[in-house]
């Protein structure tokens, strides 16, 4: 119970640190979202555009310091001129903020919700991350597994070369050759741009080869080197060499005791690839269109929506935690030296 204790704290306390982290670097960075609402690049700002500048800054509170600002981000209560009676205002609006379950809403388009706009962007974004993660999995462990049985021949030489180049290759980069490739320019095999063609489920699909591929080849070459690490350490223990000893077939000493050993390990790596996909999409749905948060991520930068790159980030950090805590709840299920240790 203590230990449940101990974890729960640490998890709020790095929640409120990444929200504060996140609150301060978008605040600090150069751009208002005030002056790109109501600005007018074909004439100089006059007195009416000054002061709808102005009316929009008080209420969404732009002009308070920032500790005030984060005070209205965090919640619960709403402290703009609507806001809570207690801070003078209105009543008209009372709670606001994180601590009230209200991500808020955007500035250049007040009638979209944050929440509900983030929850539409991650039906799109969860399901490519999840089918590039089974992908990266399906093809990583059985690739470690071959490259650590034949250690030291041309395969695993050449299958090392292989994972080694994809790690080592940038996303931004990889998603560009694949539409040079395979785009309308290339050999034109799929559709690769338009956010329209996620309407209809057989778009989605063709629309969803070349970023799946993107999205899941570094994944693929960090867990194939990590599962060859694993069976190469495994090979080496005691109760390997006793399994063939005792005359028992190679086939049943890898399976039962080599391979299943060794994914122990790997299990830790289940519940962090998933929220590394969805918080590294960006660069993947930038480029190729994709409505997904990354992209929302993006275009809500671009437009200094504070409140909706905050809710981004917010997301991102959570699945991080969430996954760190289901890759510590698989480990301590199948692993038997720390189910004795419980018992």
């Amino acid at each position: 119970m203590r230990s449940l204790a101990i974890r729960l704290a640490r998890t709020a306390a790095t929640i409120f640190g990444l929200v504060l982290v996140t609150f301060v670097l978008l605040r600090l960075a150069p751009g208002d979202p005030a002056e790109l609402r109501f600005a007018d690049p074909t004439q100089a700002p006059g007195p009416s555009a000054l002061e709808a500048v102005a009316r929009f800054r008080e209420a969404h509170l732009l002009d308070r310091s920032l500790p005030v600002q984060f005070l209205q981000y965090l919640g619960p209560f709403d402290l703009s001129p609507r806001g809570h009676e207690c801070f003078g205002g209105t009543g008209e609006h009372r709670w606001n903020g994180l601590l009230a379950l209200d991500l808020g809403h955007e500035y250049l388009r007040p009638s979209v919700s944050i929440g509900s706009e983030l929850a539409r962007r991650l039906a799109v974004t969860l399901p490519l991350a999840l089918v590039s993660a089974l992908l990266a999995f399906a093809l990583a462990v059985p690739l470690g597994i071959a490259q650590a049985l034949r250690r030291g021949s041309a395969f695993d030489l050449l299958a090392s070369l292989v994972t080694l180049t994809l790690y080592s290759t940038p996303v931004f980069w990889g998603a560009l050759l694949l539409l040079a490739l395979f785009g309308p320019a290339g050999l034109g095999w799929f559709p690769v741009m338009g956010s329209q063609a996620f309407e209809t489920f057989g778009g989605a699909v063709r629309h969803s080869v070349l970023p799946v591929v993107c999205m899941s080849y570094g994944a693929l070459a960090w867990i194939s080197r990590q599962m060859r690490s694993a069976v190469l350490e495994t090979v080496q223990q005691d109760y390997v060499l006793a399994a063939r000893a005792r005359g028992l077939p190679e086939r049943a000493v890898v399976l039962r005791h080599i391979v299943r050993n060794s994914l122990l390990p790997t299990l830790t790596l289940v519940g962090q690839v998933l929220p590394w996909l969805v918080g590294g999409s960006l660069v993947v749905e930038t480029v190729f269109e994709i409505p997904g948060m990354g992209k929302y991520a993006f275009d809500s930068l671009e437009r200094r929506e504070y409140d909706a790159v905050a809710a981004c980030v917010l997301v991102s950090g959570l699945m991080t935690l969430a996954g760190l805590a289901l890759s510590d709840f698989l480990y301590a299920r199948f692993d038997p030296r720390l189910r004795h240790v419980e018992r």
